[in-house]
């Protein structure tokens, strides 16, 4: 049969409300108290039942984390940390995938699927400023990403126009004048690429230099595949540029292969700058100098926001919370 609280309690020598407080970590308890508590515990190996406790609590010990497609390296390792810091907590997290498709990002947010949860993260790509009222939820929720701004929730995202105008101002400290781009979305005014096109472009006025769209390659995703199709295009017009702002770090690994397959050299004939700080960056040869957004930041202000919220211990008051960024420099753009 199973052991109870009661058989860690007939044990111990002590009452079934102090093995209670021992296993919830109240503390006021008197380390030899605590001490036959945890021997019995260990002894008989019990088990609390959590399924019991969660319906006492009404919580469930879960969170969900929606992201648009774990195949990109940046929302895969932002959900390797987020997973870390919640079981740190001692929170369990459920991802979704959304594939950045709005309709699928309207119906997680009503999904009857979150009452297993007892919060939300949520990064969403297809949707857009106008589905702003479709955050006012009845569950504690932190919004991440740069689509949707000035909302009913708590939102963590980074300084993406500053951090841009910083990787353009590095380039520009390289000596570097013509900076092509890799990952502008044709049209976007609210998102990821349109902020770090604004850093971008204060960065070039700031300097005196004018903006060509010449040397600026489109895409619509932000895979390796679109970062190279990109940079073949830009070659293949005849562009000319001495610098490569990838704005995300994928992009920039496949627009630094095609440069190498066409005998540019990097950094000598081209200097290339992503953003993202991905593990895999460090790796690349040459490695890739890259913006680390504050990622990890993130991540932990992400959890740790939503806890709050959840156990009611937050200002009523939605915060819009800024992580710090800093340039990480390697082989593909050295200063010296």
């Amino acid at each position: 049969m199973a052991v109870t609280l009661h058989d860690v309690a007939r044990l111990s020598g002590v009452s079934i409300k102090t093995v209670s407080n021992v296993i919830n970590d109240y503390p006021h308890i008197r380390p030899a108290t605590r001490e036959k508590v945890e021997k019995a515990i260990a002894e008989l190996g019990y088990t609390p039942n959590l399924t019991a406790r969660n319906l006492r609590s009404g919580r469930t010990g879960a969170i969900a984390l929606a992201l648009p497609d774990l195949s990109l390296a940046y929302f895969g390792e932002l959900a390797a940390q987020v997973i870390s810091e919640a079981e740190a907590a001692g929170v369990v997290v459920l991802v979704e995938q959304t594939g950045a498709d709005r309709d699928r990002e309207l119906e997680l947010l009503r999904s009857p699927r979150l009452k297993l949860t007892d919060g939300l993260i949520f990064s969403p790509l297809g949707m857009g400023q106008e589905d702003v009222a479709a955050l006012d939820v009845p569950y504690p929720m932190v919004l991440l990403g740069e689509r949707i701004f000035d909302g009913p929730t708590d939102h963590v995202t980074m300084r993406n126009v500053e951090a841009a105008r910083a990787a353009t101002e590095y380039l520009l400290s390289l000596g570097r004048r013509r900076i092509a781009v890799v990952g502008a979305h044709e049209g976007e005014v609210i998102g990821s690429a349109a902020l770090r096109m604004e850093g971008y472009r204060q960065a070039l006025d700031a300097a005196g230099i004018r903006y060509d769209d010449d040397i600026i390659g489109y895409t619509t995703l932000w895979h390796r595949a679109n970062g190279a199709d990109s940079m073949r295009e830009l070659l293949a017009r005849g562009a000319e540029f001495d610098a490569v702002f990838g704005l995300n770090d994928t992009l920039a690994l496949g627009a630094m292969r095609v440069l190498q397959e066409a005998g540019r050299r990097v950094p000598d004939d081209v200097a290339v700058v992503g953003f993202d700080g991905l593990d895999e960056a460090e790796y690349s040869i040459p490695s890739l100098t890259t913006v680390d957004p504050g990622r990890d930041w993130i991540a932990k202000t992400a959890v740790t926001t939503l806890l709050a919220r959840i156990a009611g211990e937050a200002d009523a008051a939605p915060q819009t919370l800024l992580s710090d960024f800093r340039i990480l420099e390697r082989e593909s753009a050295p200063t010296v």
